[in-house]
């Protein structure tokens, strides 16, 4: 099987886990699709279509339906397990982004609610960049460069770092990655949501 085959194929299968994921949390709460769709500020048609696993949402959807559900991103795209040490194999990670360029963002560990903390394995390919939206409040990042050279952008303000070079910030105001440069760039991401699922629960919809 050619790489990119498998590629897609584990994508597909991770879609359909994280719809059937939504669907159960969703039911568990006797929520509709329009409550779930308030909550999560997103449209019925994407919480359908990602509960189908028909759609390839990005990661600030999936952020804003975990959080709307109270149970944090990483519990969304793992395996359920049991055991309080959860151990992710090289390669088992959930690649929840991907670039033009060649590049992945890849979900490697996380913590269950309500205090959320992700673990992400990012590559950027040669011009590759990924903006993401604020996060919930009091949200904070680290990052921390393996190879290449990263710019990292928050609320305006940008940083340019090298190997071993790492930033902290704030998550919950707008933030971007970017690689200027020709070579592939990786680093580290941590990501910490205090009090994930402590909003109000929306209000039934009849009709």
């Amino acid at each position: 099987m050619q790489y990119g085959a498998l590629v897609d194929d584990l994508t597909a299968e991770l879609a359909l886990a994280i719809g059937a994921r939504v669907r159960q949390e969703r039911h568990t709460r006797r929520w509709t699709l329009d409550q779930l769709a308030e909550a999560a500020a997103v449209s019925r048609r994407m919480v359908v279509n990602v509960e189908q696993g028909a759609a390839n949402p990005s990661v600030g959807t999936l952020l804003r339906i975990s959080d709307a559900l109270g149970i944090g991103l990483p519990s969304l795209v793992e395996r359920p397990q049991a055991r309080p040490v959860k151990v992710t194999r090289a390669g088992e990670g959930a690649t929840l982004w991907s670039g033009p360029a060649g590049g992945r963002g890849v979900l490697v560990a996380g913590t269950e609610p309500p205090d959320v903390l992700e673990l992400w394995d990012w590559v950027l390919g040669p011009g590759d960049s990924h903006a993401s939206e604020a996060h919930t409040g009091g949200a904070k990042e680290l990052v921390q460069v393996q190879a290449g050279t990263v710019s990292v952008s928050v609320a305006g303000q940008s940083v340019s770092l090298d190997v071993g070079d790492a930033v902290a910030f704030p998550g919950d105001v707008e933030h971007s990655y970017a690689n200027r440069g020709e070579e592939p760039a990786r680093f580290s991401l941590a990501v910490f949501e205090p009090a994930v699922g402590a909003g109000a629960v929306p209000e039934a919809h009849h009709g």
